[in-house]
């Protein structure tokens, strides 16, 4: 990635750090934060910010709420994955339920799709 970051995004992405929803915090303590390689919480990348990111798998991990499944939700996450995608960053979605009720299987896809 060699285009500059929105450093207007910073101080929120750092307010959703410190304000990690029930499923985030699950997701990163009971998973990503003990795996061998480094995954960032709420990186800012250019003018978005990715719930989780990993620079060595150039994947990010997207937890998702109700609001991504409606109309707009979907288009903007649409829009926001094919932009990811050009940056050659590939895009995993979880739904909140998913994390919740199907931990295991979300764990093992992310081992998955990890390079």
């Amino acid at each position: 990635m060699n285009k500059t970051n929105n450093p207007k995004l910073k101080p929120y992405a750092q307010k959703l750090r410190r304000e990690m929803t029930k499923e985030e915090r699950h997701l990163w303590y009971d998973f990503l934060k003990g795996l061998p390689v480094t995954f960032n919480r709420q990186k800012v990348i250019e003018n978005y910010i990715a719930d989780f990111y990993c620079a060595s798998s150039k994947l990010i991990i997207e937890l998702d709420g109700s609001q991504h499944f409606q109309k707009d939700g979907i288009h903007t996450d649409e829009q926001r994955d094919a932009y990811f995608n050009e940056l050659g960053i590939r895009t995993l979605r979880y739904s909140n339920d998913d994390i919740n009720n199907s931990f295991d299987a979300v764990c093992e896809d992310i081992l998955n799709n990890m390079k």
